[in-house]
């Protein structure tokens, strides 16, 4: 059979990798970074955006590369590339292609990022809170009352009463995006005021007691684009290995293939 790679002593047939990778999970992988390649090559048939890089594009790509990996020197590159087998146009290769997938995720959602923040922003806010939670309604309710009375202080009640780890913060939680949060709490912090105390709640196994400490609005900056933009090239990525997988044999590279999955 026809040897396909060499690692250490083992000669490694193309049947046998097929099985390797199929064993060790890697085949998603192999066929997502597939996907990416078919994506960002100028002579794919399937390429919907033509990716071009600059020599000046490319060598800053290079730095922000050798920067990431802590490379102090020269000799630190020649050593990385050693311990992972690269020649130094396989490295350059490499940071091309980093270079190109962040241009083909700009190029292709760069100009959808406004509609989809203003579709996500209410998972995307972020609050802070105070949380008090017990199994027992009727404690529940007396620690609700002290609250109300002014008795005891929130933050008091929760250290010696409420059984999650909020009970080492005093109660406080966040800041926490709403999307993280059970659907009932969203609810109940989304429709409240600062300061305002909610009476207990069932929430699963618990009673809850909430009060609203502070709202922060979502916004759409550098950083937020960047993961908006990561999140929708990653859900593309994830339909197009879907499509893949449903196909019939040998139909799954239609040309439709590298339609965005994401209608904005």
């Amino acid at each position: 059979m026809t040897e396909a790679i060499q690692i250490g002593n083992r000669a490694i047939t193309a049947s046998e990798l097929i099985s390797l990778l199929t064993s060790y999970q890697m085949l998603p992988q192999l066929q997502r970074e597939l996907i990416i390649d078919e994506a960002i090559e100028q002579n794919s048939r399937s390429a919907k955006v033509v990716i071009e890089c600059t020599p000046e594009e490319v060598a800053q790509a290079k730095q922000q590369f050798f920067s990431e990996k802590q490379f102090k020197n020269e000799e630190d590159i020649q050593a990385w590339m050693a311990h992972q087998g690269l020649t130094p146009e396989q490295l350059e290769v490499i940071i091309t292609r980093k270079l190109k997938i962040e241009k083909f995720k700009q190029a292709t959602w760069g100009n959808k990022l406004e509609s989809y923040f203003f579709q996500s922003k209410t998972k995307l806010d972020k609050v802070i809170y105070s949380l008090l939670r017990t199994q027992d309604v009727g404690i529940a309710q007396e620690l609700y009352f002290r609250i109300q009375a002014k008795e005891n202080s929130f933050a008091d009640l929760a250290r010696e009463y409420s059984l999650g780890p909020e009970a080492q913060t005093g109660g406080l939680v966040g800041p926490i995006e709403l999307n993280a949060l059970h659907p009932v709490m969203v609810q109940m912090l989304s429709s409240s005021q600062p300061g305002q105390i909610l009476p207990p709640t069932r929430i699963a196994d618990w009673f809850v007691i909430l009060r609203l400490e502070k709202f922060i609005p979502a916004q759409l900056d550098e950083f937020m684009k960047v993961r908006l933009l990561n999140e929708l090239f990653e859900t593309w990525l994830q339909e197009q290995q879907k499509q893949i997988m449903s196909a019939p044999q040998g139909e799954g590279a239609r040309d439709d293939r590298q339609k965005p999955a994401i209608n904005l």
